[in-house]
C-alpha cells in the first residue's frame, strides 16, 4: 500500500514540476504523470548506478555536483521515452530533476511521516 502512494505521490511531484515550469516540462494527464513516475523510477533503480561508478572521477572533481548532470539526464531520457511528458531540453530537465526531487521530498515527508 505504501509503495502505491509513494507512486501516487511522484505522479503529483510531476504534476507539480510542469505547473512550475510550463514552459519547458508538459505532462499531458494524471495517467502520464503516473506512467512517467513509474519510467522514472526504473530509469534510477537501473541505469543512475551504473552512471554513477561510470562517472565516480568525475563526480569526485565536481565534489558532487555532477550527479545534478546525472538527474537531469535520467529526467530528460524519461521524458524522451514517453508521449505525455515532454522535457524542453538539458537544462529544463536539471532544473525538473531538482525540483521534483524537492516537491517529492516534501510530498512524502508530510503525507507519509512514520510514527516510530
Amino acid at each position: 500500500m505504501r509503495l502505491i502512494l509513494l507512486w501516487i505521490l511522484n505522479a503529483v511531484a510531476l504534476l507539480a514540476v510542469a505547473w512550475l515550469l510550463p514552459s519547458s516540462i508538459h505532462v499531458a494527464s494524471f495517467a502520464s504523470a503516473m506512467l512517467a513516475a513509474l519510467v522514472l523510477g526504473l530509469v534510477n533503480a537501473v541505469l543512475r548506478p551504473l552512471l554513477l561508478l561510470l562517472t565516480l572521477p568525475v563526480t569526485l572533481l565536481t565534489l558532487g555536483l555532477f550527479i545534478f548532470v546525472i538527474n537531469g539526464l535520467m529526467f530528460w531520457l524519461a521524458g524522451s521515452i514517453l508521449e505525455g511528458f515532454v522535457v524542453g531540453g538539458f537544462w529544463p530537465a536539471v532544473l525538473g530533476s531538482l525540483l521534483y526531487s524537492v516537491v517529492s521530498w516534501a510530498l512524502s515527508g508530510l503525507l507519509l511521516s512514520s510514527k516510530h
